[in-house]
């Protein structure tokens, strides 16, 4: 673990963030694994509740929440908005992810800080943007019904949630995108801007490429469980062991290289399969055809023959298949992250490399108040002050 942010682009960046379950504190992690300094204000006395969630939310706090530090602070009282509104002063960007109104009810709305603050960038999370819907709660399952992605991700007439956080997780990174513009931008003008990012909003862009399919056809899309394929082969298939493989040929050449692997003379010949859009229209037969292909061969095999003539494939794996996947722990896309609990875990860190480095880990995630001191510290609070506060309840010492 280092602290080290002296080479990473965001280094002198501080952020100040008011968030809590995912989509706020991605936007915050991936301003912190930037190199931005990010502090996670954090009520007392135990923290943010996200720290306690179960069930598929228990994983939550431990993946969105490294290279952070806490500050757990009574924002209800008059000192501990004090604290924060002497942080704030030091911030460059401020985030918060919570119902309209509740910052402002704080003293802490963009509003209420712009013009004490002119340099100050505003990062608000929310469900939807202004429209007739901007008042109503949102959660990431809430906008995938609404928005087409569950209709399009479960069989007809099931709508099901897609396999995780999406819109959290992309509200969160176009949050961080708006905030870098606000960065640089803030460069020449001198001033910040309130940057706003939304569920609703985030899962219609992500079905977007379904709207223009309807507006080039005039015929809707069917759920992409049972879908029209764009490939002639893209499916999921059976070897010989009984495993379960996805396989696919995408292009004329592809196609070449396939039958010339399995030995498939006749059907590279066939004028009917030559382009894809043949074998798209073949489909009915073409692919019980490499099913029963494929069906003889191992999973070995077909890895093997796949690899030599560079066709896309992946064996269908689980989650907690990627602990021991080859790429990412060669390529370092995995971070030990210690657990709240003792023991740690590895996990995946920004998908991204800047000249060939990846961006570490320095931080693992912190306990509630782990950095208190240090912060008020920083803010010129004696060390009587702190432990004062401390006994009052007004913060929380780590």
């Amino acid at each position: 673990m280092t602290d080290d942010t002296t080479a990473l682009p965001l280094a002198g960046i501080r952020v100040v963030e008011f968030v809590h379950m995912v989509m706020g504190p991605t936007c915050g992690l991936v301003l912190a694994d930037l190199g931005a300094e990010v502090i996670k204000v954090e009520p007392t006395p135990d923290g943010d509740n996200t720290r306690r969630l179960t069930g598929s939310g228990v994983g939550f706090f431990v993946n969105f929440n490294r290279n952070k530090k806490s500050l757990v602070v009574d924002l209800k009282s008059p000192e501990g908005r004090m604290i924060v509104t002497r942080l704030i002063a030091t911030a460059d960007v401020v985030t918060e992810n919570f119902r309209p109104g509740a910052m402002e009810r704080l003293g802490l709305g963009w509003e209420q800080l712009r013009d004490r603050h002119p340099r100050l960038i505003y990062a608000s999370h929310k469900g939807f943007l202004d429209g007739p819907y901007q008042d109503r709660t949102a959660l990431d399952e809430v906008v995938q019904m609404m928005g087409g992605l569950a209709y399009m991700t479960g069989p007809p007439g099931r709508p099901l949630r897609a396999g995780t956080s999406v819109n959290d997780i992309m509200g969160g990174m176009f949050a961080a995108i708006g905030v870098l513009a606000a960065l640089i931008e803030r460069r020449e003008t001198g001033r910040g801007k309130l940057v706003r990012a939304s569920l609703f909003e985030t899962c219609a862009f992500l079905v977007s490429q379904h709207m223009a399919a309807f507006g080039v056809t005039g015929t809707a899309l069917p759920p992409m469980s049972v879908r029209i394929a764009a490939w002639g082969i893209y499916d999921i298939f059976e070897t010989a062991e009984g495993d379960q493989i996805f396989f696919s040929v995408v292009t004329d050449s592809q196609w070449a290289a396939f039958c010339t692997a399995v030995g498939w003379q006749a059907q590279f010949a066939d004028p009917a399969l030559r382009t894809n859009t043949q074998r798209v229209a073949a489909r009915a037969t073409l692919i019980p055809a490499v099913a029963a292909l494929l069906k003889t061969m191992t999973r070995a095999r077909i890895v093997e023959m796949a690899e030599t003539a560079g066709l896309p494939y992946a064996p269908i794996a689980r989650p907690e298949d990627l602990f021991d996947d080859p790429h990412l722990n060669a390529s370092g896309g995995l971070a030990d992250t210690a657990l709240p609990g003792g023991g740690s875990v590895k996990l995946p860190i920004l998908p991204l490399d800047l000249d060939g480095r990846r961006l570490p880990k320095r931080l693992d995630p912190p306990g509630p108040g782990a950095h208190t001191a240090d912060v008020l510290a920083g803010l010129g609070y004696s060390s009587a002050e702190i432990e004062a506060l401390a006994a009052a309840g007004t913060i929380r010492l780590g």
